[in-house]
């Protein structure tokens, strides 16, 4: 814990300051949420800057990327209304599928809260999945789709990740066993991929453009900059 705080910290002292302007205002954009067409959104929804990041639950670099991004993003460019950020899923197996449905459990306004447990947790869970058995990834493989997942919820333990969170285990069963968003999950995938070239997660596009050779918070946080720049905020 004392690491990542360490690294918050100094990623946050080296992340360019918002203008005074942008400051000076009253509202706290990372308290707004949303559910767009293809995934989730926090922040000013007519910001100048529109990020969009496309990730993957089973991507350990995804999981680096949200650590080192969360502080200096949401102080810096959400809070103050200055940009609005979208999270999108790349389901690139069954285990990113339960974790997205997982995630999307209940209200908009409680699902960036439940994609960071399950991303800072990601090495216990992650470690269990590469370790498991046989018979385990049988499991996860063969069968009906909702059965599946709960299976694959149960084994990694998102059950009791989630019950800090104030979800049950009845709760989590019915997002797990929803047809309709397993469908949804996939169709916003599909369009996803028709719109944009994912070449690896995590990827990031700054209003409606794919940023080429960017997947972590170093190489991000300059094209942010030159982004705030380029509009005057």
């Amino acid at each position: 814990m004392i690491k990542r705080l360490l690294l918050a910290a100094s990623v946050l002292a080296l992340a360019p300051v918002a203008p005074a302007h942008a400051q000076s205002q009253d509202r706290n954009w990372d308290a707004t949420y949303a559910e767009t067409e293809r995934g989730f959104r926090t922040g000013n929804p007519d910001a100048q800057i529109k990020l969009i990041v496309f990730m993957s639950y089973s991507c350990p670099h995804c999981a680096q990327f949200e650590m080192e991004s969360d502080a200096p993003m949401r102080l810096l460019y959400v809070q103050p209304g200055m940009l609005s950020l979208e999270v999108r899923n790349v389901l690139r197996n069954p285990l990113d599928l339960a974790a997205a449905l997982t995630a999307e459990c209940g209200p908009e306004s409680r699902y960036f809260g439940n994609m960071r447990a399950i991303m800072r947790a990601q090495e216990e869970w992650l470690d269990v999945a590469v370790n498991a058995g046989q018979a385990t990834t049988n499991r996860w493989m063969s069968g009906p789709l909702p059965a599946r997942m709960r299976a694959i919820a149960d084994d990694l333990d998102f059950y009791e990740l989630m019950e800090p969170r104030g979800y049950s285990v009845a709760e989590i069963d019915r997002c797990l066993s929803d047809q309709a968003a397993i469908e949804a999950l996939v169709a916003r995938q599909e369009a996803d991929d028709a719109e944009f070239e994912i070449a690896g997660t995590p990827s990031f596009a700054i209003n409606g453009n794919m940023l080429a050779g960017v997947h972590n918070w170093a190489a991000l946080q300059p094209a942010l900059s030159a982004a705030a720049a380029s509009t005057g905020e």
